[in-house]
């Protein structure tokens, strides 16, 4: 198969879909990999790394698009690229169609084969290829928020893990799945005193069983999260339905229950986010208040640290990528049900019942 490498050119996306080893791996099974020029060097890898891997080199974007078969991406294409993909051509990557209908429809009309990440599944009924990218952003999250509750950065000056004699922040953590875990565990080990929230009871059991003391779970209702908020300083949201838009956790009223300058990182903002005031932003600009509160929104966390993140979905996707290059398509996602879960629309179709719904459409 012909496998093609686009740069990533959304907004500060650092990241490329695969790493020279990767294609070392997809030329050693006889297929052909093409790159676009520099398409890795901000994730660390010289064209002259794929060169020495077997891969070629093509100038253009254009290029790209126009000689594969199958295109790995790491985010969705932009309105730039809508008119490059064609039909029959299969597109792997992150796509989140349901908080997004422009890429929804423009996909429909080329024909392709759109075959999303983020709802790939295993025989556990995991998602694999979310999962490296969402220990990613919710490391990050944490990260993120722990800097914007700075005064210069137009949070309230508070730190973290406080001081002696001085109570650490409050961290608020919505959803209790891989980002919520690891947002909590980032928290937890900056000192801060975190809660983390999910609706499922087994979950709740087994986060306390393993969080360290710092960390209390609380069961997820409007009622329990109004109460938290006076007193929080950090909300991260981390809430996830597959291949569906994410609810509205916070709305606007309950904005007025926080202090000035309290902080909501917004990790589900590519699925529509779940506070009603979120709406994507950038790493270039990743912040703006409303009523005082600072949000930050970016709808490509992991795109801030390309070099650990380039490696962990190369880690994730690359078996899969093997096999549909070996396999085609078809044939790859009749033996792995799993991996059929992530079409998501093939020939014009909208194939997924979560993107269907989310538009109101019929499968």
């Amino acid at each position: 198969m012909i496998v093609g490498i686009p740069k990533e050119i959304k907004n500060n996306e650092n990241r490329v879909s695969l790493t020279p080893a990767g294609a070392r791996e997809l030329v050693q099974k006889g297929h052909t990999v093409y790159v676009q020029h520099t398409a890795g060097i901000n994730s660390g890898f010289a064209d002259e790394d794929y060169e020495k891997a077997g891969a070629r080199i093509l100038p253009t974007i254009e290029e790209v698009y126009a000689i594969a078969e199958m295109i790995i991406k790491v985010k969705e294409p932009i309105a730039s690229e809508y008119n490059l993909v064609r039909k029959g051509q299969l597109v792997f990557t992150y796509f989140h169609f349901a908080c997004d209908l422009q890429l929804t429809e423009a996909m429909m009309r080329s024909g392709a084969v759109c075959l999303a990440y983020e709802t790939v599944t295993d025989k556990h009924g995991a998602l694999p290829l979310l999962i490296p990218m969402s220990e990613v952003a919710g490391r990050m999250s944490t990260q993120e928020g722990a800097r914007f509750l700075e005064k210069p950065q137009g949070g309230r000056g508070i730190l973290m893990g406080g001081v002696p004699g001085v109570k650490p922040a409050k961290v608020l953590v919505l959803g209790g799945g891989i980002v919520g875990t690891n947002a909590a565990w980032m928290a937890a080990g900056l000192g801060a005193d975190v809660t983390i929230c999910d609706i499922s009871l087994p979950r709740l059991r087994q986060l306390d069983e393993v969080m360290p003391k710092n960390v209390k779970t609380l069961f997820s209702s409007t009622h329990n999260i109004e109460q938290e908020l006076p007193t929080t300083d950090l909300v991260i949201g981390a809430v996830l339905i597959p291949g569906a838009k994410t609810p509205h956790l916070i709305t606007r009223p309950m904005l007025k229950l926080m202090r000035p300058g309290s902080v909501l990182v917004d990790v589900a903002i590519d699925q529509g986010g779940c506070f009603e005031t979120s709406h994507p932003t950038t790493h270039a600009d990743p912040i703006y208040e409303v009523d005082g509160i600072v949000h930050y929104c970016v709808a490509n966390i992991p795109g801030a640290v390309p070099c650990t993140s380039t490696l962990a979905l190369t880690n994730a996707t690359l078996p899969y990528a093997i096999k549909l290059a070996d396999m085609g398509w078809e044939k790859a996602c009749e033996a792995d049900p799993g991996l059929k879960d992530g079409l998501n629309i093939v020939n014009g179709k909208v194939v997924f019942p979560a993107v269907a719904e989310a538009f109101g459409w019929k499968i």
